[in-house]
């Protein structure tokens, strides 16, 4: 008997969810707390701090729908998964690049600032990106049924005319 529940992909997946939506929040936060004249190091620290746990974060979710695809792609089939699995990729991509330029925001000057600025911007990126990830994952679902992968033939309730 394991510890951890299976699927465990939906119990990750809320943490990047929720952390993408926070992220903007940070990005701004940080610029206006740096503008009113706040130490940019801890400050910016703690925007690409975000940056960094919502990319580790996001990178789990992933593995985690990976070791789980073979059983749901029994149930809803390789062409409903596909788009999940691509919006998933171009979150992660686009989470990398926006925290390397958040990297740069450590850099003291203009280069700094005007990385942190658009690091700050990328969130907002990142979050549309997020909002695909979730969105395919959901229709996976609740539309194609992903879900009853695992439930026992037993329970499943058949949907009859």
């Amino acid at each position: 008997m394991s510890l951890l529940p299976t699927p465990l992909h939906p119990l990750i997946v809320h943490l990047p969810i929720a952390l993408t939506v926070l992220l903007p929040l940070f990005g701004l936060g940080g610029l206006i707390a740096i503008r009113r004249g706040a130490r940019a190091v801890p400050v910016w620290g703690l925007a690409t701090a975000m940056l960094a746990l919502t990319l580790s974060s996001g990178l789990l979710a992933k593995e985690t729908g990976e070791d789980e695809e073979d059983t749901v792609e029994k149930v809803v089939g390789e062409e409903s998964i596909e788009p999940h699995e691509e919006a998933a990729d171009a979150f992660i991509v686009a989470t990398a690049v926006v925290l390397v330029i958040a990297g740069v925001g450590f850099v003291p000057g203009r280069v700094g600032s005007a990385a942190r600025v658009a690091a700050a911007v990328g969130t907002l990126a990142v979050f549309g990106f997020g909002y695909h990830v979730g969105h395919t994952g959901g229709q996976l679902v609740y539309r194609d049924g992903a879900a009853s992968a695992y439930v026992p033939a037993s329970s499943r309730v058949v949907d009859t005319p």
